[in-house]
């Protein structure tokens, strides 16, 4: 049985309200409100916590390969998958792939691991989509576009819900682009694309998909269904007989906004959270073409839980400043920068410490069993020399040991948050503080680690971990 075994989400923390960029330019507001990504994230950070959340039980070393689909990568000439697997721990003979250019590269990344574990050429591929699209200022894609990501595992054993069918359609029609140099993505005109392109495509999907399995409406629990709006899926889902309030999942778009590649993964995590044992899931996704997959859950269903899923994301949340603070976040408006340079990056150093600086591992002293951090050759407590188990530490909760707030310290969200951390296996772990009201910020407050962007240099990113308070 080929399938998913577990899943998991990843929404930021921050949310704008759509009448806060409305009000900055005087225009009419869209519902609800978007996820906004903090300016030490993107879609590496993003993906490594939606895959975080799903590997509930830890276990990397059954991962055979990992696969990564974004079309806001941070690099277009070095593979994000292979850092994604060296952060998370993967077992080094793992194949990685990225998927890109198109929205619906999560899905399709979905259906090349499931053809990946179907022939044998793997047991257990990690996917994870990630995304975060930027609209022009004042245009309707500025309110519409969120971030977000989600990770699945695809197996040929102990799944939550076995893929039935899956099929893809490929179609050259242009809708939204981004060329290489382009912050901003673009659009024709709405009704052509959505009239020609959108509805034209996900009507095939479902009805071909349908037909194919001999299958009915009235069989299908849930629909995800991509939308590039917040409300061409509902017109559609009404003209092919699904019932809008029962079977039709919520495209979250109010919530957290077009998430691109991974609207529809995040859709799908939020129909499988629901699910019950026996019950037909039909996923559309678009872009190019369409992909579909449908899939149907049985009794593992229940015993499976994410850290924390989307809806633990949706309800943990904390509202942006201001909309000034999004454009300075994503670099929409230039400021001035900050007067206290970083340390300059040498890259045979990052590369010899990466297991402690992207895997974070610290050391273990088999002599009097103290954890510390980075790995040191000698333990400052009992002296002993190269005596010592290396130890994951990216999974650990702890507490705020002492803390200081610097206002002249590189950062994009002064005032600098600098904590030494208690880490619940008694490792003390010094790091910048996320995600964080600074006016809220106590000794013995609980925290747990998070993957960041640390500072650009030399036209590269620096990755680190940071803690951040629990959600």
């Amino acid at each position: 049985m080929i399938g998913i075994a577990y899943y998991g989400a990843y929404v930021p923390i921050y949310r704008l309200s759509r009448s806060d960029i409305a009000a900055a330019w005087k225009t009419a507001p869209q519902a609800g409100e978007k996820a906004i990504a903090n300016f030490d994230e993107d879609s590496i950070t993003m993906a490594v916590a939606a895959c975080q959340d799903s590997l509930v039980n830890g276990n990397r070393e059954g991962i055979d390969s990992l696969y990564m689909a974004s079309t806001t990568l941070p690099y277009v000439d070095k593979q994000a998958a292979a850092f994604l697997a060296e952060v998370l721990d993967v077992p080094r003979s793992a194949q990685t792939i990225d998927f890109g250019n198109s929205i619906r590269a999560g899905t399709t990344a979905l259906i090349n691991a499931l053809a990946s574990v179907k022939s044998g050429m793997s047991h257990r591929v990690l996917v994870t989509a990630a995304d975060g699209r930027l609209g022009k200022p004042k245009s309707d894609f500025e309110q519409l576009m969120g971030y977000g990501a989600a990770a699945f595992e695809i197996a040929d054993s102990d799944v939550i819900a076995e893929v039935v069918a899956t099929a893809t359609h490929h179609n050259e029609f242009l809708d939204t682009w981004r060329q290489v140099n382009d912050p901003f993505i673009k659009s024709g005109e709405d009704r052509f694309i959505v009239n020609e392109g959108y509805s034209r495509n996900v009507k095939q999907a479902v009805t071909d998909t349908l037909n194919s399995l001999g299958l009915s409406v009235a069989d299908i629990y849930k629909l995800v269904l991509y939308t590039p709006d917040s409300r061409s899926h509902t017109g559609i889902a009404r003209q092919l007989g699904f019932d809008l309030k029962t079977q039709l999942q919520d495209t979250l778009t109010d919530k957290v906004g077009n998430t691109g590649s991974a609207s529809v993964p995040l859709m799908l995590v939020g129909a499988l959270e629901d699910a019950k044992p026996g019950q037909l899931i039909l996923v559309v996704s678009y872009g190019d073409g369409y992909d579909t997959l449908v899939l149907k859950t049985n009794e593992n269903i229940n015993e499976f839980k994410p850290r924390r899923g989307l809806k633990g994301h949706l309800e943990s949340k904390m509202q942006l400043r201001s909309y000034m603070d999004y454009l300075a976040f994503h670099n929409i408006v230039p400021i001035e920068p900050m007067r206290r340079s970083p340390p300059i990056s040498s890259l045979p150093a990052r590369w010899r410490a990466r297991r402690s600086l992207l895997s974070l591992y610290g050391c273990k002293c088999r002599n009097c069993s103290t954890i510390q951090f980075p790995i040191q050759r000698v333990c400052h407590v009992c002296r002993a020399k190269d005596d010592f188990d290396e130890v994951p530490l990216s999974d650990q909760k702890g507490k705020i040991f002492t803390f200081t707030k610097d206002n002249m310290a590189p950062s994009g969200d002064l005032p600098t948050v600098m904590t030494v951390l208690e880490l619940d296996n008694g490792c003390r772990f010094f790091c910048q503080m996320t995600d964080r009201d600074p006016d809220t910020v106590e000794l013995g407050m609980e925290v747990e680690l998070t993957f960041r962007k640390f500072y650009d240099y030399a036209g590269y990113t620096n990755y680190y971990w940071k803690c951040r308070p629990v959600r």
